[in-house]
């Protein structure tokens, strides 16, 4: 009951991030449901109902992928202290996670299924949609097991990953310093740092000196510096983002080489398209993997050559959430050039776009536009005390408005051009 209310009685921009969910999950469900609905009127071409089902697979990534950033965003359940003494620890708190993202997409897929009958006509007071809606598959039993396995695809998936990713984790166990064992004749310090007991050495012979001690350490080792902000970024990743990159733009160049008869279509894709597939989900990849090292280094660009507050204040921000900021901006920038590559490629959008092809896009870019949007909710929750403390301290709410308005051109400015460079590249073979 508590988890009930606490869902309940949240803020309205919680709840509508939500309903964004429910919408994509309705969405995906919807696209499910047709794949179902056109095998059930071709049962004879099993190959283009796996190759729709396979399609689906994109719709229902972006929908968890925007419920798990809205997970991440709720702001109730989060761990604060005190808390756990009303018995909402962390596992609690994931409970309640993945109890509202289990309700906002079981909704979403209702409302899918309430969509597809009162398409078919099943539902008292209406009737088919016709001959345009032929992916219903009205006048055909609908059987009742396929249709609940797949309207549980994105409520259990989704639900499965927010726990999996939210999940509690135990803090790291303290080191304890371990006794370190020297040759015979030489001293160790002790645990505490103040120096430790000499082992002697064998003596030496009659009428010898006796040889010098040596002297104890003066103390315990200087302390490792904390890891700067350059320390923590993610340019290591970037020369592996820029291969993949390189990789699937040669496979998509390698498949240009012999052009296709006819254009393919979402629905049937000729043999070769496999490959270009493949150079299309490895460019993405290497995009989405691209953009958090980008990020970093479009905050640095902002910090050169004597900058003032409000650039220092940018770009520092970029160079701190660039890895939580750029991944999602990455898949959008994957979306946009994978919408314009395909735009490009066919001549006829009417032949290979339908009313499904259409849908999907739009499930997936506003997927894709939400979940940034929602990560830099995120990211603002997390300086809220920075800003907090600026303000205490008399900056004006200008600067800080300037700094993001700034961050946005910046990340616009570095992240259009090379997105429509992608595309083009991708494209190009394929029309030429």
């Amino acid at each position: 009951m508590l988890d009930l209310r606490l869902t309940r009685a949240a803020r309205p921009a919680v709840q509508l991030r939500r309903l964004l969910v429910a919408a994509a999950s309705a969405g995906t469900g919807f696209l499910l449901l047709s794949c179902l609905g056109y095998a059930l009127h071709h049962p004879g071409t099993a190959g283009a109902g796996a190759q729709r089902l396979a399609w689906c697979a994109v719709p229902v990534a972006a929908t968890v992928y925007l419920a798990l950033a809205v997970a991440r965003t709720d702001p109730g359940t989060r761990p604060r202290p005190g808390l756990s003494a009303l018995g909402l620890g962390p596992a609690r708190l994931m409970a309640i996670s993945c109890l509202a993202t289990a309700l906002a997409t079981a909704l979403g897929s209702a409302a899918a299924l309430l969509l597809f009958l009162r398409l078919r006509g099943d539902l008292p007071g209406t009737r088919p949609a016709g001959a345009r809606a032929a992916f219903v598959a009205a006048g055909e039993p609908l059987p009742l097991p396929a249709v609940l396995t797949l309207l549980a695809v994105v409520p259990v998936v989704a639900t499965v990953a927010v726990a999996v990713v939210l999940r509690p984790r135990d803090p790291q166990p303290v080191r304890r310093p371990q006794r370190r064992y020297l040759p015979f004749g030489r001293s160790a310090p002790s645990p505490a740092g103040t120096g430790g007991a000499t082992v002697p050495a064998p003596g030496p012979a009659e009428g010898a000196s006796p040889a010098p001690a040596p002297a104890d350490p003066a103390g315990p080792e200087a302390p490792a510096p904390a890891p700067t902000l350059a320390d923590k970024a993610v340019l290591p990743g970037l020369p592996w983002a820029v291969a993949l990159l390189a990789a699937g733009l040669t496979a998509q160049a390698y498949a240009g080489r012999t052009a296709p008869a006819h254009a393919p279509t979402l629905a049937t894709l000729p043999g070769e398209a496999v490959t270009v597939l493949l150079g299309w989900v490895l460019t993405a990849v290497g995009l989405v993997l691209a953009a958090p090292g980008l990020t970093h280094l479009c905050g640095r660009l902002l910090q050169c050559a004597r900058p003032g507050a409000l650039r220092l204040l940018a770009g520092r921000v970029l160079m701190a959430e660039a890895t939580r900021i750029g991944r999602p901006l990455g898949v959008v920038c994957a979306v946009a050039a994978a919408g314009y590559a395909t735009t490009t490629l066919y001549d006829a959008p009417a032949r290979a776009f339908g009313p499904l092809s259409a849908l999907g896009a739009l499930v997936v870019a506003g997927c894709a536009v939400a979940t940034l949007l929602t990560s830099a909710v995120e990211a603002r929750q997390g300086r809220a005390e920075t800003t907090d403390a600026l303000l205490r301290l008399g900056a004006p709410t200008t600067v800080l408005r300037g700094a993001a308005a700034l961050r946005a051109f910046a990340l616009l400015v570095l992240f259009t051009p090379l997105t429509l460079a992608i595309a083009v590249l991708a494209a190009f073979p394929l029309t030429h």
